[in-house]
């Protein structure tokens, strides 16, 4: 879900080309078009919805750095796992 929110954001807010934003997440073209259709990532919102502006926010912020070149796709990848531990924290209150 989270790969979905910032891929979205890329293309719609900074238009990276799927291919761009498959690069840039270290995942193919083919998964960025399932997540922009909505096929893929977002089965089980339901079970987020108390931390989804969470979610949201921090992937607002990982796509502004992507777009600005700040971070690297290891970063990314190190940003998923603080994002995965904020929302345990959040969801076991």
């Amino acid at each position: 879900m989270f790969r979905s929110y910032i891929a979205r954001e890329l293309i719609e807010k900074y238009n990276f080309t799927q291919v761009e934003v498959a690069e840039k997440l270290g995942t193919t073209q083919a998964a960025i078009s399932q997540y922009l259709r909505s096929k893929r990532g977002h089965k089980s919102l339901a079970q987020f919805k108390d931390v989804l502006p969470i979610i949201k926010s921090a992937a607002s912020n990982i796509a502004s750095e992507i777009a600005s070149g700040k971070i690297s796709q290891e970063k990314v990848a190190l940003k998923f796992c603080e994002l995965c531990l904020r929302v345990q924290k959040e969801i076991l209150k």
